[in-house]
This record gives C-alpha cells, sequence and structure tokens, in this order.
C-alpha cells in the first residue's frame, strides 16, 4: 500500500511536465495578451526546464508578472538574438 502511494505521488508530481499545454495564453489587460508557445520553447531549450521555472517544472517562482516575463522572456530573446523583442510582438490585443 505503502509503495503504492509513493507512487500516485510521483505521477501527480510529474504530470505537469507531461501534460504541460502547447500554447498558453497570459493576460496583459493594458496591452493585450501574450501567447506563450510553450511546446516550442521546451523544444529549443532542450527540456532544461529551469531556464524558466527556477526551482522545479510547473508553476513560475513569484507567478508570470510583467516584470518576470520583461526580464526572463525578453532578456533570453536579446541575448538569444532569437524571439519576440518588441511590446506589439508579443502582446496582441
Amino acid at each position: 500500500m505503502k509503495k503504492t502511494v509513493i507512487a500516485m505521488l510521483a505521477i501527480v508530481a510529474f504530470a505537469g511536465t507531461s501534460f504541460a499545454g502547447d500554447v498558453i495564453e497570459f493576460a496583459a489587460p493594458k496591452m493585450g495578451k501574450v501567447t506563450f508557445q510553450h511546446k516550442k520553447h521546451q523544444e529549443r531549450l532542450k527540456g532544461n526546464c529551469k531556464k524558466c521555472h527556477e526551482k522545479t517544472p510547473g508553476k513560475i517562482e513569484g507567478g508570470f508578472s510583467k516584470d518576470w516575463a520583461h526580464k526572463t522572456c525578453k532578456g533570453c530573446h536579446t541575448t538569444n538574438g532569437k524571439g519576440p523583442t518588441g511590446c506589439k510582438d508579443c502582446h496582441k490585443k
């Protein structure tokens, strides 16, 4: 019984990584929604989830805020020379 409970907890803990949505939308009330291609980023980062998820896969530490997104997402796009960096490139009304 104990092994079954542990196995079930492990499945639940890691389910988010295999069932993460392909496309995620975030509301940016003043600027319009931001569409995030999760699967595309997973492939590009070769499974290095810690680039965005500081501790473990799942929720982003501190939430997906404007400051976090501009620092992390825009910063990575600028550094790698790939991905949108302009306001209207990410924000769609």
